[in-house]
């Protein structure tokens, strides 16, 4: 039998990624894919949604002579996880 592929609606997406972001700060982004289980290709829009929202902020560090692009969590996106997705999340949990 094939194994079904878990789906995730965008609204724990989101969540998620300011989650990892507040637990860990700063990531670089095939950090911040990896931590949050998503697929570049397919999420690398609703990374550029919440930068465009101020919810995230992408920023560069040069490391050696590489320009390495990192993402933190803004303030206005932790006050949104607080307002508005973490009661939703609690209200109507993930199911895993």
């Amino acid at each position: 039998m094939p194994q079904q592929r878990e789906y995730r609606e965008r609204i724990y997406i989101r969540a998620e990624i300011i989650i990892k972001l507040a637990e860990y700060g700063p990531l670089t982004l095939t950090n911040l894919i990896s931590y949050c289980g998503l697929n570049l290709s397919k999420h690398k829009e609703i990374l550029d949604e919440m930068e465009s929202k101020g919810l995230i902020q992408k920023f560069y560090e040069i490391e050696g002579k590489k320009n390495i692009v990192k993402y933190k969590v803004t303030e206005k996106g932790l006050k949104f996880y607080e307002i508005i997705l973490k009661p939703y999340i609690d209200m109507f949990p993930l199911k895993r």
